[in-house]
């Protein structure tokens, strides 16, 4: 077993270096240096040097953890603000996208190289690498019919999967089912979202038919058992099926491919029964499942000695690939810190007050019910568990040392030591659910810490099938033949953060439960990535309720409790039609007419 994961990792790191050298002209390069010992029959004859051609498939999956400035995910909708000032996207200003959603490409190693690539950029890349090697499954004669499958299904997941990437912000894109040769002239049409969306919807599904439920299970997979977790699996597929089918069913994608901005009943009642089918083999599989409440935080964050440990726990069905270890103390810091802390850089990302205001009370009822309890003169007291898990307030304990003197409780107030213009927090909150209480210089709590964002967790799955279900059959109680109703998927994801079940208030129409369901993936997917698509598409970016972020301003009186509490307006988001979707580059839409620019662009 030894040898042959030696071998295993040689051919890997050969494989890579051959693609790594110019993708562009792998076949050129082939046919051009006969006096190479390594040849295409080489690489894609058997399954373990196939293999290691795939695996560059998995860096071309954008980690969106890892980026700075401008380009994080976590400031793009409601949910936060850059505490050093507005960013581009805050007034509108698209055309700044650099590297996560950018068309451009940083290949400065220095600089994080494909780590800080652009969802454009690597998408691309990898969409051509999938279709290379589809085009070469026949040359894989030295294999089993289990090592062929494993093949073809990883190069379908992913050619869906980054197809969906690219369109879910840039809108239908010519959809890449073939290898095209660098000699070829492109001049491919863009397709409206619905057409793009099911030509992906066609891959993923071909590779949830192909895909193990557990790869340490198959022959294949025992050369890296133990170690086999963030590989494409049926589940992944499934999950990204669902997701690509309910994305296209939106009001604004549908909107976008037919000119009604409503749901499509039935593009959403097939990603229902993609995500039903995910959840099912789940719950036979016991592959993927809920992390427990009380360890919780696994799914964002874990405490990993030797950094030799990811989180995502028993939830996180797709993990970024780990590119460097050390990147992950300074994205943590970087952002949610405060510079009194002994961070070198002014905090970039701070929970809004806005945002806030989504967490429930702990009898599970929004704020603005009148039956919930609250409180605007006691704002933080009586609230639901993930608020007092993911936000800190004033007075909470944020250094564990008792050397950190002053800064060992969080001064929030207006005018408190960690509400500085600069490296502070500029709307009255600190954030915890991706940088726990310890990273500090005083705890260094950060040498050991890791974080990733993932791509896809089980949560958002039945909180996908609960909007599946509620828009395609038409009411909370329906369900996918067989499978649980929206009502009880919504109810799994509560029950878990320790709340009751939806009262009937919140089931007694599709609107009630929509309205909840938002607010529900608000809290359970804060910071994730998830907030700005979600908006999008549901045509609801440019609703002023979701525009406006704000403080929190307050004094303390002698007892340490908030007075004089009051509501800042920070700033409003720019949103007009035109963000629906990113601009494309200007010298990319005069390639040829079929090829054009987003509307408003």
């Amino acid at each position: 077993m030894e040898k042959r994961n030696l071998k295993y990792k040689l051919i890997l790191i050969v494989c890579l270096l051959v693609t790594a050298i110019s993708f562009e002209s792998c076949e050129s390069y082939l046919d051009k240096a006969p006096e190479a010992t390594i040849s295409e029959r080489d690489v894609y004859g058997n399954f373990i040097s196939f293999q290691g051609f795939i695996e560059e498939l998995y860096a071309c999956v954008v980690d969106l953890g890892k980026t700075g400035g401008e380009t994080t995910q976590f400031n793009w909708g409601d949910e936060s603000v850059a505490s050093s000032g507005p960013s581009s996207w805050d007034i509108g200003n698209y055309w700044s996208q650099s590297y996560v959603y950018g068309t451009s490409v940083n290949t400065d190693a220095s600089a994080g190289g494909l780590q800080a690539s652009s969802i454009w950029g690597n998408g691309w890349y990898g969409i051509k690498k999938a279709n290379l090697g589809l085009s070469k499954l026949d040359m894989m004669v030295d294999a089993t019919q289990e090592e062929k499958d494993l093949i073809e299904g990883q190069a379908l997941f992913f050619r869906g999967f980054l197809h969906f990437e690219i369109i879910k912000w840039y809108g239908g894109m010519p959809y890449m089912d073939r290898y095209i040769s660098p000699s070829e002239v492109l001049r491919e049409p863009r397709l409206n979202y619905r057409e793009s969306s099911l030509k992906a919807a066609d891959d993923l599904r071909a590779a949830a038919d192909l895909l193990p439920v557990d790869w340490d299970q198959t022959e294949a997979g025992k050369a890296t058992l133990g170690n086999n977790r963030q590989r494409a699996s049926k589940v992944m597929a499934l999950s990204m099926l669902g997701k690509v089918l309910l994305y296209a069913g939106s009001p604004m994608m549908n909107e976008e491919s037919t000119g009604n901005a409503t749901y499509d009943a039935d593009l959403c009642k097939q990603a229902a029964a993609a995500f039903a089918e995910a959840i099912s083999v789940c719950n036979s599989s016991n592959m993927f499942r809920l992390q427990p409440w009380a360890t919780w935080e696994e799914n964002f964050w874990v405490d990993a000695p030797g950094n030799d440990k990811m989180n995502g726990g028993t939830e996180a069905i797709m993990l970024p690939v780990v590119r460097a270890k050390d990147k992950v103390r300074w994205s943590a810091v970087q952002r949610f810190v405060p510079a009194t802390l002994g961070v070198p850089y002014n905090m970039l990302d701070v929970p809004t007050h806005n945002w806030v205001k989504n967490y429930y009370m702990a009898n599970g009822l929004p704020i603005t019910d009148a039956a919930s309890g609250y409180d605007p003169a006691n704002p933080w007291v009586g609230r639901e568990p993930r608020f007092y898990k993911d936000i800190v307030i004033d007075g909470d304990e944020i250094v564990l040392s008792s050397g950190a003197g002053v800064d060992k409780y969080a001064q929030l107030y207006s005018g408190g030591r960690h509400r500085q213009a600069s490296g502070g927090s500029q709307t009255g909150y600190l954030m915890k659910r991706w940088a726990p209480i310890g990273c500090n210089v005083w705890d260094a709590r950060w040498d050991n810490f890791q974080f990733y964002v993932p791509n896809m967790r089980l949560a958002d799955v039945y909180l996908m099938y609960a909007e599946a279900v509620v828009n395609g059959y038409g009411t909370p109680q329906s369900s996918v033949p067989g499978s649980i109703t929206a009502i009880q998927a919504i109810n799994i994801i509560r029950n878990r953060a320790q709340l009751p079940d939806l009262t009937a208030a919140y089931t007694a129409s599709k609107e009630a439960f929509m309205a909840d369901l938002i607010q529900e993936r608000a809290v359970e997917l804060a910071w994730d990535g998830n907030r700005l698509p979600d908006l999008r598409r549901w045509n609801l970016s440019e609703d002023m309720r979701y525009r406006v972020k704000t403080a929190v301003d307050f004094d303390r009186n002698i007892d340490g409790k908030p007075i004089n509490i009051t509501e800042r307006v920070i700033i409003t988001r720019v949103v007009e039609k035109k963000h629906n979707w990113l601009p494309l580059q200007v010298s990319h839409t005069k390639l040829y007419p079929e090829y054009f620019q987003n509307p408003g662009w």
